[in-house]
């Protein structure tokens, strides 16, 4: 027993032996074998894609055809329940059963079908279904959007005669009747799903054999390629073995004036390119990341030195003639803008070296936003401008970085009233389950589409023209962007000339999620255009 299991493990060690020298010694197989993958994993991609539109297109076709079918029958069972007298519970169902079996023998394009409806009078419903077991199968959420009165389809498993739950498309609206006292009448269409699940399943085993048989295809061509190139590739394989390994002082060795001569003198050409471009950008890696030591520690300093002598002569301004006190306050104010340039310009430049850093915590940006508004009354109260927030009752928690997203609000709100023109500026808050948004709105002179894919690039000013009177710098918006992508998140705009124009920040409640919508729409619902002879 025991000589049979040894004699087992050694004939195992052989095979797993001879395999690995297979693998190791012949290219072909391993072109051979990388070729299916890299074939079978495009064609399983292309196959998923495929499947997926065909099956969205099919579904598609039945819903739309699903819903014109229930809202004739709607439109015909108004006609019929129109003259139902409510006191009457045996008419009423008499009434109800007649239009269902009406509506079942009208047909439609959508395919088979059942048909249930409800009357409800008072706390009384009287039920009338073609299947008995319709009515307890219905979602109840979709009961309650029929019952407050709104047209719904959904995609659920119900019982068939057989009571087995089959994959169905329901549809599902309210009938207006005129009989007085009658507070609701439903209809529900159940259309079965069997043939679309079947045309479905044929659809996807031909896409699964024609799949297998295209990457086996492409695996024969790739092998038969191979053995023709295989003995010079062999020679080539060392250098570029330790290439893709990073060894990029290694070259390959040109033999000959043929194809694969010309290949690998282009080869170490790249190679020698390659090896240039990544010994400049370490070494204008390392004087970027110098240059933004060395203004932090160099202008620093002076800068702080001219800023207490500024303050100095403006506390003093009131001694000096006129023309010498409004010097002074021009010198405080253009330090000031100096000191948010050179700000602005270290924290560019610690985005351009990867080193800035996302302190994220539970935050709640229902408070952000007020102490945002609360900063810029004064800015908006100098522009005659009006600020309107609009935000939740409940608090909107968040994992962010609280002093970079009052960052971006701050550059926005001070955009909206300095380009607002007067008018008022809306700052609204929503959230989802899974993201929160921030749009500022304004009515000011708006922007140009070519404007709009302009607006967040560096020291770009849609006016040149214009007087700056928050930050100046150019950057802000800039700043914000990359604020936004820190996070996760987007920062959009949209404009139009005339109508103002709307900035969305959206971010994802959880640090490093992921982001598929916005709770709030990046073009207003309702475009406000500026009032008729208001200032631009």
């Amino acid at each position: 027993m025991r000589d049979g299991q040894r004699r087992a493990r050694r004939g195992l060690r052989r095979f797993a032996a001879r395999a690995v020298h297979t693998w190791r010694s012949s290219l072909q197989i391993r072109i051979g074998a990388i070729t299916m993958i890299v074939a079978g994993t495009v064609v399983v991609i292309v196959s998923l894609v495929l499947f997926s539109q065909i099956r969205d297109q099919l579904l598609r076709v039945k819903r739309q055809a699903a819903i014109d079918q229930a809202q004739n029958g709607v439109l015909y069972a108004q006609s019929q329940v129109a003259g139902i007298a409510t006191g009457d519970a045996a008419s009423v169902r008499t009434a109800l059963d007649r239009t269902v079996t009406q509506l079942l023998n009208r047909g439609g394009a959508a395919g088979d079908f059942d048909v249930a409806m409800v009357y409800r009078t008072g706390s009384r419903e009287t039920p009338a279904e073609s299947s008995r077991f319709i009515l307890g199968a219905l979602p109840a959420d979709m009961r309650a959007d029929v019952d407050n009165g709104g047209q719904s389809w959904k995609y659920h498993l119900m019982p068939d005669r057989d009571r087995e739950l089959q994959p169905s498309l329901l549809i599902g609206a309210p009938v207006v009747a005129d009989s007085p006292g009658a507070e609701q009448i439903e209809l529900y269409y159940v259309f079965p799903l069997v043939q679309e699940e079947e045309s479905l399943f044929l659809i996807r085993s031909t896409v699964i054999i024609s799949g297998v048989a295209l990457t086996l295809f492409v695996v024969g061509i790739g092998v038969m390629v191979t053995r023709l190139v295989v003995d010079p590739v062999r020679r080539a394989a060392g250098t570029a073995q330790q290439l893709a390994e990073g060894q990029l002082e290694q070259r390959m060795t040109v033999r000959g004036e043929d194809d694969l001569a010309r290949l690998a003198t282009s080869f170490n050409a790249m190679a020698d390119s390659l090896q240039r471009q990544i010994t400049q950008l370490e070494g204008l890696s390392q004087l970027q990341q110098r240059f933004t030591s060395d203004v932090s520690h160099e202008l620093r300093t002076p800068l702080t030195t001219v800023q207490m002598a500024a303050d100095v002569l403006h506390e003093a301004r009131g001694d000096f003639p006129p023309h010498v006190a409004r010097s002074a306050e021009l010198l405080r104010a253009e330090l000031d803008r100096f000191e948010s340039l050179l700000t602005d310009l270290l924290e560019i430049s610690r985005y351009d070296a990867g080193a800035a850093v996302l302190d994220s915590e539970p935050s709640d940006l229902g408070a952000i936003v007020a102490r945002v508004a609360a900063g810029m009354y004064s800015l908006a109260e100098r522009h005659d401008c009006e600020l309107v927030v609009n935000r939740p009752d409940e608090d909107v928690i968040a994992e962010v970085d609280a002093r970079r997203v009052e960052r971006i609000l701050r550059n926005l709100v001070g955009n909206a009233v300095e380009h607002g023109a007067g008018h008022p500026v809306e700052i609204t808050l929503a959230a989802n389950k899974t993201a929160a948004a921030v749009t500022v709105r304004d009515l000011g002179v708006g922007l140009s589409s070519a404007e709009a894919q302009h607006v967040f690039d560096r020291f770009w000013r849609a006016d040149p023209s214009r007087v700056r009177t928050v930050g100046g710098s150019g950057l802000g918006l800039s700043i914000s962007l990359e604020d936004a992508r820190l996070h996760g998140g987007w920062l959009q705009v949209w404009g139009q000339p005339g109508a103002g124009a709307q900035f969305r920040l959206t971010l994802p409640l959880v640090a490093g999620g992921d982001l598929t919508g916005s709770p709030l729409p990046l073009r207003p619902t309702l475009l406000r255009p500026r009032p008729p002879g208001a200032p631009s």
